[in-house]
């Protein structure tokens, strides 16, 4: 599974987020995901995915297509 699905999955799993809403131009806040869903994602994503995202800084304004390069490149390093 790739890093924009699995994220894809998290985000429909775990917060509702309809997946034709998930674009990678899509600002988070527009999907719904504030600070606090922010930190909890990136805990889900930390563990399914096995990785260390303490120091990727995010918020609501970045888009899914920001969200998923950062943990592309985490995961790939």
């Amino acid at each position: 599974m790739s890093t924009s699905e699995e994220i894809t999955t998290l985000l429909v799993t775990k917060f509702g987020t309809d997946p034709l809403a998930i674009r990678p131009d899509v600002p988070l806040r527009q999907l719904r995901l504030d600070s606090l869903a922010l930190e909890e994602l990136r805990l889900l994503i930390e563990d399914r995915m096995d990785i260390d995202l303490e120091d990727v800084a995010l918020t609501s304004r970045d888009t899914v297509g920001r969200l998923v390069a950062a943990v592309h490149g985490k995961a790939t390093a």
